[in-house]
């Protein structure tokens, strides 16, 4: 059931007024004074039922979201962040000072799952529309960047070892005696790890890294055996990864990095200090005047950057409401010059019939470029998008 918002109008006795106590000057509140919460409240109530125990007001969850990204806080430290912070407690809608917590932190779990992606992407575009005329810039810079997942090497040797204590812990769930869990054996063979590309330690490394897969797979085999049919079906998806991960190679296609998260894959994107990441890409859009991030898309799958503009100009002509005239990108985005409209410029040599004022003009623009990448260092370090 959709939740109530707090009573404006009702007079606390013992607490003052937080608008009595805040700098009406501060960032938060001139932003709370210009997000349209009751279009938000519109869009979000389909999603609750008209009967049933009455949950948290929706703005109280937005603006939880929306403070946990500014501030790059967990759903944890940012419940407890807004009992201390009246700035906080005032973006919620809040009219007096509140001494307990406005919700658990699981409940940002659920009310992400409620809203989902959609919902997600139309907190986006009420920030875009913020902006006005701002955000409607013909020119618009597009670049591609990682969304790393805490995936370390060795990869293979770390999944095994995963594998195992998931086959222990399952059989210890549904009460099924192991031959042996191999819980010491396991810890020293990952102890036999350390410094595994030093000359002297290679031959050892690779040895326990090939008694940890004989394990895990002997384990795999064992719950297989074991587990009753009805308890077979449920772990049928997680059986399946696990021989998945114990099949691959070196060089297999469509590898598997995590156990938890399958979807997550090898990119190399030429860094020196960084040759390889782990996890998705992500396309960003950026207006070329103003610097506002007017697109964001995010990928399943490694694709070629020039094979992501559809996907990400069309999205961006959705939020910002007219398509943009010229996409500036790096030489990544090789192939196509055109798209539905949006012309494509790379980095390339006019010529020597070309002016000086059109090398100078070009020269200009695709400086302007490289104001994507402290944007995107800026959202991956300070916004959660790492």
């Amino acid at each position: 059931m959709k939740g109530n918002p707090p009573n404006r109008a009702q007079f606390h006795l013992y607490r003052q007024q937080l608008e009595n106590l805040i700098n009406p000057k501060h960032p938060l509140c001139t932003l709370a004074k210009h997000i349209p919460w009751h279009e938000l409240e519109d869009h979000f109530t389909d999603l609750y039922h008209h009967t049933g125990r009455p949950a948290k007001p929706i703005r109280l969850m937005v603006s939880l979201l929306i403070l946990k990204q500014l501030y790059d806080l967990s759903d944890e430290t940012i419940v407890e962040r807004w009992v201390e912070n009246p700035y906080f407690q005032f973006f919620s809608g809040e009219t007096v000072f509140q001494w307990e917590f406005p919700c658990h932190p699981t409940d940002l779990v659920y009310f992400r799952k409620r809203i989902g992606a959609e919902g997600v992407q139309k907190i986006f575009q009420v920030s875009i529309d913020l902006h006005g005329n701002k955000a409607k810039e013909k020119e618009v810079l597009v670049d591609t960047t990682v969304q790393e997942k805490n995936i370390t090497f060795p990869t293979d040797t770390k999944l095994y070892k995963r594998i195992i204590e998931q086959c222990v812990s399952i059989a210890e769930k549904e009460a099924i005696e192991l031959r042996q869990s191999y819980r010491r054996t396991t810890k020293k063979l990952m102890c036999a790890q350390r410094f595994r590309n030093h000359p002297k330690n290679k031959k050892k490394a690779v040895a326990a890294q090939r008694k940890l897969k004989t394990i895990a797979g002997r384990l795999v085999r064992e719950l297989e055996r074991k587990l009753p049919a009805s308890s077979l079906g449920r772990y049928a998806q997680q059986m399946k990864i696990f021989q998945q991960i114990l099949e691959q190679k070196r060089n297999s296609t469509n590898k598997i990095y995590s156990i938890h998260e399958p979807q997550v894959y090898c990119i190399s994107k030429g860094k020196d200090h960084k040759k390889y990441e782990f996890g998705s890409k992500a396309s960003i859009v950026v207006t070329k005047k103003s610097g506002i991030i007017v697109g964001a898309v995010h990928f399943s799958k490694n694709k070629y950057d020039g094979h992501t503009l559809p996907e990400t100009l069309t999205q961006t002509t959705e939020f910002v409401g007219r398509r943009p005239t010229v996409a500036i990108c790096d030489r990544g985005y090789r192939g196509k010059r055109t798209i539905d409209g949006t012309a494509i410029e790379i980095p390339k040599n006019l010529g020597k019939k070309a002016t000086t004022y059109q090398k100078q003009k070009a020269r200009k623009g695709f400086r302007r470029r490289a104001g994507i990448e402290p944007i995107i260092g800026h959202l991956k370090s300070d916004y959660r998008l790492d």
